[in-house]
């Protein structure tokens, strides 16, 4: 089942199932972004609007995407602020959504599924204003190295969304390319437990 057709199946429950992975990432980003404003950003992978919500109480505009359009459903019956205009696109192709440069470009749990992240990061930097920001939530490499990927069940069984394991270099070494700049980089555990293996990487660059 390719990506697209997994989410669209998903979106029916994908609000109401347990999501350890969902709900740690929309805690780190707001605790990454916290305190900051934006004039104009640009969410790729808004899913159902878990994390659209609170960007457009921080944005004067949010441009919110996403490649399933049963997914932008759902965002579009929570969230018809003004302020927020959706999406449906493949960010593999060209980005005919990015209209102007924007403060800050957001990805929630979205590169796992993009084999080649450099020419994504390259179209960050073509998109972001200088000293404009880009942040990064994303399952952590070392769960992707332990076997976890997305995955959701259903009355035929369990459905695993096509999953490719990146390693930190991955996403720095095309960002520094591009004069994205590392600000911080957090780990987050299950139950802030640091025992474990961490679920969420989340990182926050500066383009320069």
């Amino acid at each position: 089942m390719d990506t697209r057709n997994a989410y669209n199946i998903w979106s029916q429950q994908y609000d109401t199932n347990q999501n350890k992975t969902r709900d740690l990432e929309a805690v780190a980003l707001r605790e990454t972004l916290a305190r900051k404003t934006f004039r104009r950003t640009l969410e790729i992978g808004c899913g159902t609007g878990k994390n659209t919500q609170w960007l457009q109480t921080v944005s004067s505009k949010v441009v919110a995407v996403d490649l399933s359009e049963e997914m932008l459903a759902k965002a579009k019956e929570k969230i018809t602020a003004s302020n927020v205009h959706f999406h449906q696109a493949d960010i593999t192709q060209a980005w005919t959504f990015a209209e102007g440069l924007f403060d800050l470009i957001t990805f929630s749990l979205v590169l796992e599924h993009i084999e080649d992240l450099k020419p994504i990061i390259e179209n960050v930097a073509k998109n972001l204003n200088l000293g404009g920001f880009l942040y990064i939530g994303e399952l952590h490499p070392f769960k992707q190295y332990s076997g976890s990927k997305a995955r959701f069940e259903t009355p035929r069984g369990t459905q695993v969304v096509p999953c490719f394991n990146h390693h930190l270099s991955d996403f720095l070494t095309p960002a520094l390319q591009h004069s994205l700049e590392l600000e911080t980089l957090n780990e987050y555990f299950d139950d802030e437990a640091k025992t474990g293996l961490p679920r969420i990487m989340a990182l926050l660059l500066r383009k320069k």
